[in-house]
């Protein structure tokens, strides 16, 4: 028994460990650190002898939200599905994948926080520096995430047609469209910053350190998953339909959108209502 209790913790860290090296080119720094916070505080159910019951008997246990239990689960079928596939090397029977018997855990459909198009005017007028108000309307015009935005080089700026060119999730190369107010911010800003390398002189986490002081100072949400959020939710309520919005804001799935744009009401989408057989009777008249 005291051999099993000491292996089990030395396997379980070698897994992970494979698991992450044989992802490590396709992930940024951020996922790669997600997964490897989640599989080691989950790592009594890492092994090649777990079974579905020890999974589900973990999720079950935890003292979170549905939302977080989920995140466990979404983690953990990642690594099994690798672990249980010929990538792995381990040579195991992909019928046996513990992952297979466990239901997902339910999660609240919450509506979470998005900001209105007057919101954002006054968010902007409460920062005083050129540099915070180009971040600001960056982050709303184009839906960027937060490692996106911190990573802009100015060479990656596409003046004539507004678009960045931006590395997003997966080190995938993505194109992201901005407006005529961000323009001006963003050479408003380089006319007073010499930049050599990078768009901005803050890097991540001296952007979210920003965003948290005009949190506290507005009281409204100012984190990238809100400006992202809202992205979608405008040009939802603007009638632009899932599939383009999937697109300019870099999506994988428009299941992403519709997760990103559950505040927009039956009365928003109302507004772009058209009969399809009014045409008809007018052309008939």
């Amino acid at each position: 028994m005291v051999e099993q209790r000491t292996h089990k913790p030395f396997l379980a860290t070698k897994l992970v460990s494979n698991f992450i090296e044989s992802r490590r080119e396709g992930l940024s720094n951020l996922s790669i650190k997600y997964y490897q916070s989640y599989l080691n505080r989950a790592n009594s159910v890492i092994g090649v002898s777990v079974t579905g019951q020890d999974v589900a008997h973990f999720i079950r246990s935890l003292k979170c939200s549905g939302g977080g239990k989920h995140a466990y689960f979404r983690v953990l079928k990642t690594f099994y599905n690798w672990l249980y596939s010929p990538k792995s090397s381990y040579d195991l029977n992909p019928q046996s994948n513990p992952i297979l018997l466990v239901d997902p855990p339910k999660v609240e459909k919450r509506i979470l926080p998005s900001l209105t198009p007057e919101q954002l005017d006054y968010l902007i007028e409460q920062v005083d520096s050129t540099r915070d108000k180009a971040i600001i309307s960056l982050f709303a015009d184009s839906g960027l995430r937060l490692s996106e935005l911190a990573n802009i080089n100015p060479h990656n700026i596409d003046w004539d047609n507004r678009l960045i060119k931006v590395i997003g999730k997966g080190n995938k190369e993505g194109l992201a469209p901005f407006g005529i107010r961000t323009e001006s911010l963003l050479k408003e800003w380089l006319s007073q910053y010499c930049a050599d390398g990078k768009l901005w002189d803050i890097d991540y986490w001296g952007i979210n350190i920003m965003l948290c002081r005009l949190k506290a100072k507005t009281g409204l949400p100012c984190n990238p998953h809100t400006f992202r959020r809202t992205f979608a939710s405008i040009l939802a309520k603007k009638g632009i339909d899932s599939l383009h919005i999937m697109r300019l804001g870099r999506w994988e799935s428009i299941q992403m959108v519709e997760r990103y744009t559950r505040s927009v009401q039956f009365e928003d989408s109302l507004r772009h209502y058209r009969s399809p057989l009014d045409g008809q009777i007018s052309n008939r008249g």
